[in-house]
């Protein structure tokens, strides 16, 4: 049979699930290629002593991967090999685009569920106007992260060059943390890590903002790209996203360094200028990225806190955060004030949020501390570790952020299975309960008599 067919046949069977099953395809995807990852990095080849990885090893690293979070169990930069670390970056890559792309189909699956007029709205807000165009969808997301990993790459590699390495491995040393900062994933494979470049602005600033863009998602990077220049046609959704994000990260550049400014172990020995820049990465790495220029291990136990609330939340919506996103935490929040101020209804930029929506958060925010609730039981109960580290490594892997206390390579293979089931669930989980729950928005003829229980 010829290619062309082939390909034709491939395509329509993608448009079916797109069409039937969105979720189901999102779990199939990440379950099929965390297994191919798994398979590389069981090779011999892999590693760098020639030995073959346990497989808890090999599951956990390529769970990681593909879920873009950046926990491991073992070095990156010193156990694996050349061929292990491309496969750590294939899988990077991947998960990256498969985030972006799943969750930006379940928003169309979405979308045709809805009303007419919203449906008009978000078709003349997304110039999408059918769920089969997926096809376009990928490639429109493909060039995205191409463009922006080529600009990542092309500004680290001479950096990694004036620090004496040889032109080869600069390169692959750009490559991989261009595609490690984009995603959100946390994987570092430079020996000494990014202690070294903690007042280092060459190094950083390309990750400061490589996770914004990585982390605010591609309907927002989409929106911008065509109306950046006329706010007023902003989308709500990228209006909720940038502020959050943005409100977020400048009290975490302000509260962090308040809390570690005598810490003679994190950012009291630093001058001025790179606590400002060591507070600039923590304002992005705290919701997604996970790559540290400070050791998190050394940080008081009130910035780990403060780290999971963070954490927690996450980044926009289809995008390489996790979490469960800066939106369900907007649109909580405007809840509340509407509640406050006894408003019928929720208005934010003159628009107003159906009460489905609010119920969508609500479900989204309490599934994810299910979750976290759970695991964190499960690790208490294996390990017999303190619940600060326990609670921050669980959280951590739910939203796929990947800071970590250190604990994640001593934890028993049980301990370690259960945040591997945590990372699946935590990448693919929130994505296609909130789809499924948007789709299962049925419309009843009869309504029963309504009754208030007293709350609070």
């Amino acid at each position: 049979m010829e290619p062309q067919p082939l390909l034709r046949k491939l395509r329509d069977w993608i448009d079916s699930i797109a069409e039937n099953s969105p979720a189901r395809l999102a779990l199939l995807v990440f379950a099929a290629t965390i297994a191919a990852e798994t398979a590389l990095l069981s090779l011999p080849i892999a590693t760098a002593s020639g030995a073959r990885a346990p497989f808890v090893d090999a599951l956990f690293t390529a769970t990681s991967a593909v879920c873009v979070t950046g926990l491991v169990t073992v070095d990156t930069a010193t156990y694996w090999s050349t061929f292990g670390q491309a496969a750590i970056l294939l899988g990077i890559a991947i998960g990256g685009l498969a985030v972006m792309t799943l969750s930006s189909i379940l928003a169309l699956a979405v979308s045709r569920h809805i009303g007419l007029t919203q449906r008009m709205l978000f078709a003349s807000e997304t110039k999408t106007h059918r769920l089969g165009q997926v096809g376009s969808l990928i490639t429109a997301v493909i060039v995205t992260s191409v463009v922006v990993e080529g600009l990542l790459t092309l500004t680290l590699v001479p950096r990694f060059v004036t620090l004496g390495e040889p032109f080869g491995r600069a390169l692959w040393h750009g490559l991989f943390m261009a595609l490690s900062i984009f995603n959100n994933a946390g994987f570092v494979i430079m020996p000494d890590g990014l202690a070294p470049h903690v007042g280092d602005w060459w190094m950083c600033l390309p990750i400061v903002i490589g996770t914004f863009l990585g982390a605010i998602g591609f309907p927002v990077l989409l929106n911008l790209a065509r109306t950046w220049r006329t706010p007023r046609r902003w989308t709500l959704h990228a209006k909720l996203t940038l502020i959050t994000y943005v409100g977020l990260s400048v009290a975490t550049a302000i509260l962090l360094p308040i809390l570690e400014w005598t810490n003679e172990r994190t950012f009291a020995p630093l001058p001025f200028d790179e606590k400002v820049l060591a507070a600039l990465v923590y304002s992005v790495n705290s919701r997604s990225s996970g790559l540290s220029t400070i050791p998190l291990a050394d940080m008081r136990e009130s910035t780990w806190f403060l780290q999971d609330a963070l954490m927690f939340v996450g980044g926009g919506t289809a995008s390489t955060a996790g979490g469960i996103k800066v939106t369900t935490l907007a649109v909580l929040l405007f809840a509340i004030i509407a509640e406050a101020r006894g408003d019928r209804d929720i208005e934010v930029f003159r628009r107003r949020i159906p009460t489905e929506t609010v119920r969508l958060a609500v479900a989204v925010a309490f599934i994810g501390s299910t979750l976290v609730g759970i695991s964190t039981l499960l690790l208490l109960e294996i390990t017999r570790l303190r619940l600060d580290v326990i609670l921050f490594e669980v959280i951590s892997a739910f939203a796929t952020v990947g800071l970590s206390t250190g604990i994640t390579p001593h934890l028993p293979p049980a301990g370690k299975f259960v945040l591997v089931a945590l990372m699946y669930a935590g990448r693919t989980g929130t994505m296609t309960v909130a789809a499924a729950l948007a789709l299962r928005s049925n419309r009843r003829v009869i309504r029963m008599p309504e009754e208030r229980p007293y709350i609070g």
